[in-house]
């Protein structure tokens, strides 16, 4: 009667239960896509020892919004993927690929730090 994404939650906290280190945060972590959002905040809420590696901003569609429930009450918890936002970023610009990498970069952060109200 389970989804396959709470089972596997369920076990990454097994296996990190005895791993939880000074901040909190198990040293076993999961991927939870961003796309997910409804999952991605039960999951927060269900697991808050678990870290995530969270890919699909920017590129695959999903935005700061999407993912604000995905981290901790202090911003934390979480690593958000946005390599072809940023490492793409010149061929939607027309700036050097260093700038436009810069520029993308420092949105996503301007962005997240909104939502987050850091």
């Amino acid at each position: 009667g389970r989804t396959v994404y709470v089972a596997a939650a369920q076990l990454v906290d097994e296996w990190g239960a005895g791993l939880i280190g000074g901040y909190g945060y198990s040293e076993v972590g999961a991927v939870v896509g961003a796309t997910h959002r409804e999952q991605g905040e039960k999951l927060r809420k269900e697991h808050p020892h678990m870290f995530f590696l969270v890919p699909g901003y920017g590129a695959q569609g999903a935005t700061a919004k999407d993912i604000v429930g995905m981290f901790d009450e202090k911003g934390g918890g979480a690593i958000v993927n946005n390599s072809r936002g940023i490492l793409a970023a010149w061929q939607k610009t027309g700036l050097p690929a260093v700038q436009a990498a810069t520029d993308a970069a420092k949105r996503m952060q301007e962005d997240l730090a909104a939502q987050l109200a850091l």
